[in-house]
């Protein structure tokens, strides 16, 4: 009952823009039938939507570059936004080309051979699965309904298809998306029953695929598992031309840190000063000397 305290206090303490409604059992049976609630307690958000994460960065990307757009006429200095695709073996590999890096790779930043096994992440294999409902089943996902979090959580993709997930496999490695009948085999035996406890009618749906990922999530801290920031040339090589950033461990809040973060990442590059950034954020740093 705890945590449902404490959700009932963010619920009541919510921004007026992101707004979190507290119902019972049949205002939820209203947004989705057979819906169960053990507690006669539910939280809506009506505002709420599903992000993809592709298409929300190549509009992110896209906005960038409207913006220099809009800022170029008007700006002494020339300004340009692009992208560059090029693969590299080493961060060493960028020296002489640019005056500083940013290293977004999540769990694959520590694969590079001036990080490998210096970055405090834990890592985490993650297993999503697709299900679809059958074509003699008449009974659709309701249209507008909304997606639901639970023990685990269920991304509705229309009324006939949706996105269960998300197993944990700590300690993995495995970074490929791929995911074998064994390992697809595994995953629904453990979150069937966990979306089944809320959501009973995923007995009718059918396993359509299943993807994977790696998580980098930060270390557990007495300020939380907070994300990783910060110049790294102490780790790269302190001789470089170019001064690389680490911009890591967002873990399950990355949707609410990036923006953030990004803003400060920016201010931290652009004035050569790490300082920018919350202590909380850069503490790792002494840890891992």
């Amino acid at each position: 009952m705890k945590n449902v305290n404490v959700l009932k206090e963010n619920a009541q303490n919510c921004d007026p823009s992101c707004r979190i409604e507290t119902i019972d059992k049949d205002a939820a049976r209203r947004l989705v039938p057979n819906i169960s609630v053990p507690f006669d307690l539910a939280f809506h958000m009506p505002q709420a939507v599903n992000v993809h994460p592709l298409r929300y960065l190549q509009a992110l990307f896209l906005a960038c570059q409207n913006l220099v757009k809009e800022l170029s006429p008007t700006s002494h200095a020339q300004k340009a936004f692009c992208l560059h695709k090029e693969s590299i073996v080493k961060l060493l590999d960028l020296e002489g080309s640019y005056d500083a890096a940013i290293i977004c790779l999540g769990a694959k930043a520590d694969m590079l051979p001036e990080l490998s096994g210096r970055l405090p992440f834990r890592t985490c294999r993650g297993v999503i699965a697709h299900l679809e409902l059958p074509r003699n089943m008449r009974e659709d996902y309701p249209d507008h309904a909304p997606s639901i979090l639970s023990n685990a959580w269920l991304s509705i993709q229309g009324t006939r298809s949706l996105y269960m997930g998300s197993t944990w496999e700590w300690k993995s490695r495995d970074s490929t998306p791929n995911v074998s009948a064994e390992e697809a085999s595994k995953a629904l035996q453990e979150l069937l029953p966990k979306a089944s406890t809320f959501y009973p009618g995923i007995k009718d749906w059918t396993f359509a695929g299943a993807r994977a990922g790696l998580r980098a999530m930060p270390p557990k801290t007495a300020h939380g598992s907070l994300p990783l920031m910060g110049c790294v040339n102490d780790l790269v090589g302190k001789n470089c031309s170019c001064k690389y950033w680490l911009f890591g461990g967002l873990g399950s809040r990355g949707l609410l840190y990036h923006a953030w973060l990004g803003h400060l990442m920016a201010q931290a590059v652009l004035s050569s000063d790490e300082q920018v950034f919350p202590f909380e954020l850069t503490s790792w740093k002494n840890v891992s000397r």
